[in-house]
């Protein structure tokens, strides 16, 4: 039997605070991406689950929200897929409110535990 979803944290490269609504027994970690004010691009782990390995059956349906309020940004992310299916998904954000021709992307990837 599938486990509720639980709540975690990360805060990512400009200080950025996000809450994240994840299934503890699909979700392992959360990359985001972002580009810098000197034009480089950056990665960082944003979130990893504590709990390192599944500890129950996934179940039929994943459910991930994740969110920054002082961005204004939402994601949420919902699938079916037999277990062990879909390993990563890649989303990305971008924020039109900025000076016309520039807007934030933020790139997430979610990564699920690896089954064997």
């Amino acid at each position: 039997m599938a486990r509720h979803n639980r709540l975690g944290q990360g805060v990512d490269q400009y200080g950025f605070t996000y809450r994240i609504n994840y299934p503890p027994d699909w979700l392992d970690r959360i990359r985001i991406t972002r580009r810098l004010p000197s034009g480089r691009q950056s990665t960082r782990t944003l979130f990893r689950n504590p709990a390192r390995k599944p500890q129950g059956d996934v179940g039929g349906l994943i459910r991930v929200t994740i969110e920054s309020a002082e961005q204004g940004l939402e994601v949420g992310v919902s699938f079916r897929a037999p277990s062990g299916r879909v390993n990563e998904i890649e989303v990305h954000w971008q924020d039109a409110a900025g000076p016309p021709g520039e807007t934030d992307r933020v790139s997430f990837r979610l990564t699920g535990f690896h089954t064997v």
